[in-house]
Formats: C-alpha cells, structure tokens, sequence
C-alpha cells in the first residue's frame, strides 16, 4: 500500500477526539554497550521524550494527520520540561499541580540484548484539577471519542475511569479504554467503543491462559459479546487479534529488528483509533494499528514511529478474517 493510498484513508472527516493524560512524564533512554553492577555505565546515546500514554497516543494520531485534543496534567520543573518536549500543539490544555512529573527511564542494552524499564512516581493530583480536566476532556469529546489510558496517579479514584466513560455514554461519545487490571475491568460494565488489551492483559481480565490464538479470540468475542464495540489484543511478534460488529480478525506481524516496545502499544491505540474514526474497515483499522506499534519498536527509546514508515509495514502485514 502507498503514502498516498494511506492517505486516501485517514483523510475522512473524522469526530472530534479527546485525551487526558493523567500520569504524563519526562521519558529519558539511554543505550548502553552493557550493565555492570556497581560500576558506572557510559551510555553510547541518551534522548528526551514527552512520555505518557495519553500524549503518546496524541503524538500517534497527529503523525497519522489526525486531529486531537489532550489535557495534561503537569507539576514542578519537570512540568516545564515536558511542556518544552510536547511543545504547543493545537488542542493542548495544560492543567498544573503541586509537586513534580515523573521521570521514567529505558535502558537498552546491546549485549546481551535486553530492555530496562523504570517508572518514576508522579505527583498528587487533588479533586479540585481532576474535576478541570475532567471538564476540558469532556467538553472535547462531545459528539466524538474519550481516550482513557494509562494509570491512575496518587489522589485519584479507582472508579475515576468509569465515570468518564459513563459520562461520555450519557453524552453520546465514544469511549477508548487502555489500561490494565481492575481499573479496566471495571470500565467494562459500562460498555466502552474499544479496549486494547495484550495478551498478559487479556488473561488477567478472564482469569485464565490465553496462549494459545484460540483462547485469545474465544475471550476477546466474549468481552464483544458483553457490550465492547471493538476488543483489540495485541500479540507482539505474533500480531493482534480485533474482535468486532464485522467478525473477527486476525493480523500477522511483520518482520522487524526490535530496538525498543515503549510507545509500541499507544501507537497501535493510534493507528486503531485513526483508522476506525475516519470510517475505515475493521481489517484495515487492525493493520494500521499493527503497523503503527511495530514501526515504533523499531525506534530507539521512546521514539514514535513516522508515517514514512508505515508504507512497506502495511504491505508486509496479512489479515485473515477467523
């Protein structure tokens, strides 16, 4: 498939799409030769990205051409530098709190090849600024999609989640879950337009083994059957499954050298999202989404993946209807 036929997809006029970030933070990468305990490592290269899920997922959309709105919450001097790495897209609500964003930090390492994730500890947020983001994001999606993921920083309530998504219900948006645990179970009584879980995720929320292709699409039609619109799995290098009104779909990954996963899932959240708002098939929405997380993986730390990529990805990747 071309740029240009890409574009020809993602050009539909699209609803508005809303996005809060409650956890945002400062994402740091280094790459390093290897690690050595209690020795001081040179890392070979370091970068500096806006991190969050919620930002991810609008730096996703926005390299896909598709407009969004985000509200962020930020705190302290690491506030400030996450505003100078996010810059001022259109759209972007900043909401400010007392104490400091977190600072998250990946590793690489070269030999033997591994990965190092650390998540920082973001600041309390207080009622009083989740009930203003609450406001921007809402007043953002009407008449078109919440996007809720991530965590839940300290101060928040774990039901936090389900009264957006009830609310966007009520005011006849669609709500987009990715996060994890009893914070995305929970969402599910309420019957959200699309959750992306992976497999570990999956087998969390059903309570049982799903490694096996037919345990992942038997329990991913039984959330659809209880009131999902979309149910999308992510597989890793094996792929992802998206259960839907149209079937059930499956998407074969393409052959790529992976150098970082941060991000990989937020982009197919991207791709997923972009593809199904602008009135694409099921099965083209799967292979954007796919393509989109396996262009990022191929990136160093925290990058996002560029739309110059997709073209290749997107012929390489196959999808069957199950």
């Amino acid at each position: 498939m071309s740029d240009n036929d890409l574009d020809q997809v993602l050009l539909a006029p699209v609803r508005p799409i809303s996005l809060m970030t409650l956890s945002p933070a400062v994402d740091v990468s280094y790459e390093v030769e290897t690690l050595h305990i209690d020795e001081k490592t040179h890392a070979r290269s370091n970068r500096f990205d806006p991190g969050g899920n919620g930002i991810n997922v609008a730096r996703a959309l926005g390299e896909l051409g598709i407009v969004s709105s985000n509200v962020i919450i930020a705190a302290g001097t690491m506030g400030e530098l996450l505003r100078h790495l996010v810059g001022e897209p259109s759209g972007t609500h900043w909401v400010k709190v007392d104490g400091e964003t977190r600072v998250n930090a990946t590793i690489i390492q070269a030999e033997p090849p591994a990965q190092f994730e650390i998540t920082g500890v973001g600041p309390t947020v207080t009622e009083v600024a989740l009930a203003e983001v609450a406001e921007i994001f809402l007043g953002g999606a009407l008449g078109g999609y919440g996007v809720l993921t991530g965590s839940l920083p300290p101060g928040t309530p774990e039901d936090f989640y389900c009264e957006m998504v009830s609310t966007l219900t009520s005011q006849g948006a669609l709500a987009v879950v990715d996060s994890r645990g009893s914070i995305l179970e929970q969402t599910l009584r309420y019957k959200p337009f699309l959750i992306k879980p992976n497999q570990y995720e999956l087998g969390q929320l059903c309570g049982q083994s799903v490694s096996r292709i037919e345990q992942v699409i038997t329990q991913a039609r039984r959330l659809h059957e209880g009131g999902v619109a979309n149910v999308c799995v992510s597989l890793g290098a094996r792929g992802a499954v998206l259960v839907c009104e149209e079937g059930c779909f499956v998407a074969t990954a393409p052959d790529i050298k992976v150098i970082s996963t941060v991000g990989s899932g937020d982009s197919m959240v991207g791709g997923l999202l972009a593809s199904l708002a602008s009135g694409a098939s099921a099965s083209f929405a799967l292979k954007l989404g796919v393509a989109c997380g396996s262009a990022t993986a191929t990136k160093p730390g925290t990058a996002l993946f560029a739309k110059a990529d997709l073209g290749v990805l997107l012929d390489e990747i196959s999808v069957t209807r199950a």
